[in-house]
């Protein structure tokens, strides 16, 4: 038996006698950390009503995408995305009503992994492959993903791809910088990490012409944090208690709630 199925195997029996929340490998709290610098919380501030035009969700996109070898596949089955768009009645559908604005109505958003607080992500890995860091970002190792989906069953967001064939035939350049993935691997949104590590902002922020906002939350005099504090903001999904690092802005949003 190949490594990549033993592991697998071990982690379904596992997940048999134990259930998914018996699953995590560090005893079940997903507070636990490694990297980043501890005492920040890094996130996103999305303009909801800025994204008038499909090409300034397609270059966020693109930017993403291309940096981060994330293969475009057109079956809708087996797609991997980073970061998409969704209309905003379907992405936030517990503040769907029938009433709802017509800029809100037509406004298609941006989504991503959402870097919870409490991310279910962590909780059911078997193998230490997602994991959250210091700085809230929750990151991944790609050689300790065994494909097992428990991730993807786990996430309310459906933030994570699986790669159901070798992501490089889809490709139509790899870019050398970033580790190409491999099949059977799961993938999703890395906050690019690696960018933030060096001071950077990250992609989508810098090709969204001020769309988008990124920054430590738990800094009051962060960008993100002036920018909650002067508008109306929501969550996606937040009865879970998850805890997401994105918030979207709904300019006009204290005269329509």
């Amino acid at each position: 038996m190949k490594r990549r199925d033993f592991l697998i195997a071990g982690a379904v029996l596992g997940a048999a006698g134990l259930g998914l929340g018996g699953c995590s490998s560090y005893g079940g709290s997903a507070q636990e950390s490694a990297g980043g610098e501890a005492g920040r919380r890094w996130g996103f501030v999305v303009d909801v009503e800025a994204f008038r035009e499909e090409a300034d969700l397609d270059a966020i996109c693109d930017a993403c995408h291309k940096a981060h070898n994330v293969p475009r596949i057109d079956n809708p089955k087996e797609e991997v995305k980073w970061i998409w768009g969704e209309p905003f009645e379907e992405a936030f559908a517990e503040y769907a009503s029938e009433h709802m604005a017509a800029d809100l109505k037509d406004a298609v958003v941006p989504v991503m992994c959402n870097h919870c607080e409490e991310p279910p992500c962590v909780r059911v890995c078997p193998t230490k492959a997602t994991f959250k860091r210091a700085d809230g970002i929750v990151e991944m190792d790609y050689h300790r993903c065994v494909g097992c989906r428990f991730c993807m069953a786990a996430c309310p967001y459906g933030a994570r791809s699986l790669n159901f064939s070798d992501p490089v035939d889809h490709l139509d350049e790899v870019n050398a910088d970033y580790p190409a993935r491999t099949r059977g691997v799961i993938e999703k949104c890395m906050m690019c990490a690696d960018r933030i590590d060096k001071g950077l902002t990250p992609l989508c922020v810098e090709a969204s012409n001020g769309t988008i906002l990124f920054g430590d939350l738990n800094d009051p005099d962060s960008e993100v944090s002036r920018a909650l504090e002067e508008s109306f903001a929501v969550r996606r999904r937040t009865s879970l208690g998850t805890g997401p690092s994105v918030y979207y802005v709904i300019k006009g949003g204290g005269q329509r709630a």
